[in-house]
């Protein structure tokens, strides 16, 4: 990864913090959320202290709600336990400059106890375990994350001052593969962009999409861990530049009545020495190890929704014709399923169009590899390819509700399995947090049709 613009190695570091070039390092995870955590530590001190012996952090921040108010009912954290610290660990492979924030240098960090163990539910070590387990038969996962959103004229201070009514997108008419509509954003998008390279990430294109002000940048893909850590750097980039630019990014699955944000995530299998373990001579271009790994995707996809569709707003994106899947069918090229099959030989793939852009990357991709080890450990077949509009199929169709998911989750003997009892627990419990706190919510829906007509 050093070789990349924008990436460092320690001894570089070294150099530009004696020169005063980078006088800040910014050690951070991701949390359950999908949102970087971390602190802002002195260059000097990160590189006396912080590289060998870590930090700390309280460890209420895997065991707290979106707006960070502590919640009962976690086993790792709670005021039984006494709200201890766990250690921030840097992953020096991740050591990058920040090109919009002067002076700075993020790593990011691994979760551990004092006594050195893993923290279990932390999502980058949830797909630690899944990439080890497919290290040791000889593969990695290779990924490309897809996030789309929407840009708003107004910035954060702005929306939040108004309630989050009548914003303003930053394009007025569907912009989708636009250049003379997207033209308009262009500023935005290419700093954004920019930024971003130079920040290590490998920029292909960015292009307009089909709601009001939806963009989407994409990325080269890589291995599963870089291509998620990579997604955390950008998602909180991308939303620190348009607030310097006195813009907003919503990522969102669906925020208003339009089309939603999605993350379209790819997938596939390489053996140590680069050969593609999905493509064969199969059907559809297979191998009989790919169609066990495409039959444990779908097998899977309603257990592990909560995966790709953590919030309560993540089930209000699956509207039939909207590009958002319904339909729990696989098709080759097929944008009306769930599942859908692109490329060819090397570049043979599963898009798994599920996750939304609330998606936490490192979750989601765990429940991707696992349930692809299910099928290829019980040799699940492969039902033939869906042709034509799966929203019309009347196949089994994704959870409609958080509710829902979540009841598959606690049910799921899979996810036990692969993820163990703690983790299972875990996430069901941050699901039941979420929908006891929209259960109490009054929301304007309700006012508007009941203040005065009922």
């Amino acid at each position: 990864m050093t070789n990349r613009k924008g990436m460092l190695t320690l001894e570089q570091l070294r150099a530009e913090a004696a020169s005063g070039t980078v006088d800040t390092v910014i050690l951070a995870f991701t949390d359950m959320q999908g949102r970087l955590q971390g602190k802002r530590l002195d260059a000097g001190f990160f590189l006396a202290d912080t590289v060998g012996n870590g930090a700390e952090g309280c460890d209420y921040l895997l065991a707290v709600d979106v707006d960070m108010n502590t919640v009962d009912g976690y086993a790792m954290s709670s005021w039984e336990r006494g709200y201890g610290d766990f250690r921030l660990l840097p992953d020096l492979t991740t050591l990058r400059t920040v090109p919009w924030l002067p002076g700075t240098a993020l790593v990011l960090a691994d979760l551990a106890r004092h006594d050195g163990t893993p923290v279990s539910v932390s999502p980058r070590q949830i797909l630690r375990r899944q990439t080890d387990r497919l290290a040791e038969r000889g593969w990695q996962a290779m990924t490309g994350t897809e996030l789309e959103f929407v840009v708003y004229q107004d910035s954060y201070e702005q929306v939040w001052q108004r309630d989050y009514r009548e914003l303003r997108p930053a394009t007025t008419y569907n912009v989708d593969y636009s250049v003379l509509g997207t033209s308009r954003t262009e500023p935005l998008m290419r700093r954004i962009r920019t930024s971003m390279a130079g920040a290590g990430l490998q920029v292909e294109s960015s292009k307009g999409e089909c709601n009001l002000g939806q963009h989407e940048i994409t990325f080269r893909y890589a291995d599963a861990l870089t291509t998620c850590d990579n997604h955390s750097v950008y998602k909180t980039g991308a939303k620190e530049i348009a607030g310097q630019e006195g813009n907003s990014i919503t990522f969102m699955a669906k925020p208003d009545q339009r089309e939603g944000n999605s993350c379209h995530i790819h997938v596939s299998l390489r053996s140590d020495d680069g050969t593609p373990v999905l493509a064969g001579s199969g059907p559809y271009g297979l191998s009989r190890t790919g169609e066990h790994f495409l039959a444990g995707q779908l097998a899977a996809l309603r257990e592990f929704s909560l995966l790709y569709a953590p919030n309560i707003n993540s089930y209000k994106r699956y509207v039939p014709g909207s590009f958002a899947p319904t339909a729990l069918k696989w098709g080759v090229d097929n944008r009306t399923c769930a599942l859908r099959l692109v490329g060819h030989d090397a570049s043979l793939r599963v898009e798994n169009r599920l996750p939304g852009g609330d998606v936490n990357p490192y979750l989601a991709v765990a429940g991707l590899i696992a349930a692809g080890l299910d099928g290829i450990d019980r040799e699940l077949p492969l039902e033939p390819a869906f042709a034509g509009n799966a929203y019309l199929s009347g196949a089994e169709r994704s959870p409609q509700h958080l509710r829902e998911a979540l009841e598959l989750w606690e049910s799921s003997t899979l996810a036990v399995r692969v993820f163990g009892e703690e983790t299972v627990r875990h996430y069901a419990h941050h699901a039941r947090v979420e929908l006891k706190a929209f259960d109490a919510a009054v929301t304007d829906w309700e006012l508007r049709r009941g203040f005065e007509r009922l």
